[in-house]
């Protein structure tokens, strides 16, 4: 009787043995959770701190946005283009399209004209001849001229800015219109020449150096 239970138990330990062993391999050990990767993080977005994006501004060197900027257009040229220069020299400082105009001969005089060209015309325009950087024509209200005055201005307006240095002269197709040139000073060739319109103001007006700068027709 008592082999019978001694045989009983054992076969009841073995019998808790095996269910035990087979709970083991059921069950994912600890190990095994802690591998299992946490969900991935959406394609678009990296997994770590990004810092935000720098906005790279305008290294041309451009003198321009839409038109000339502030204070580039002096008695001496366009910013680093003094006249004289080449027509090379006025690309670089405006730094955009300036078409590919040539002159029809050697030496000619041509534009350097923005593109694209509206369909009012030129705005500005840079004047070349004797392969020479010689004059600027503006007809644009928002540039400035050295000292000032602007498309719109009264004659008035421009006396008062340059005083004891305006010539008045007649304009030569509009003889209801005047024409006002105003002397570099200091010693300076170059000049600024406005024309104004019946109403007594400015639509449009030109600096540089002589003989360009009084050039009534441009290049015509």
């Amino acid at each position: 009787m008592r082999l019978q239970t001694t045989v009983l138990a054992a076969a009841i330990a073995a019998l808790c043995a095996c269910s035990a062993q087979r709970e083991e391999a059921d069950t994912p050990s600890q190990a095994v959770e802690d591998a299992v990767p946490v969900a991935d993080a959406p394609i678009d977005q990296p997994p770590y701190d990004v810092p935000p994006a720098t906005i790279i501004g305008d290294t041309t060197g451009s003198l321009r946005v839409d038109g000339p900027a502030e204070g580039t257009i002096t008695f001496e040229g366009f910013g680093p283009a003094k006249f004289g220069a080449t027509a090379e020299a006025v690309r670089q400082a405006w730094g955009g399209d300036l078409g590919d105009a040539q002159p029809s001969e050697p030496g000619g005089c041509y534009y350097l004209i923005p593109q694209p060209l509206g369909s009012e015309g030129y705005r500005t325009a840079f004047m070349v001849e004797g392969d020479r950087f010689a004059r600027i024509d503006v007809r644009d209200a928002s540039v400035t001229a050295p000292g000032g005055a602007k498309v719109g201005m009264t004659g008035d307006e421009v006396r008062a800015l340059y005083p004891g240095r305006v010539e008045e002269q007649p304009h030569k197709y509009d003889p209801e219109g005047k024409v006002l040139r105003v002397a570099a000073g200091a010693g300076g060739d170059a000049a600024l020449v406005l024309e104004l319109d019946k109403d007594g103001r400015v639509d449009e007006w030109r600096v540089g150096v002589p003989p360009q700068v009084d050039y009534v027709e441009g290049c015509s």
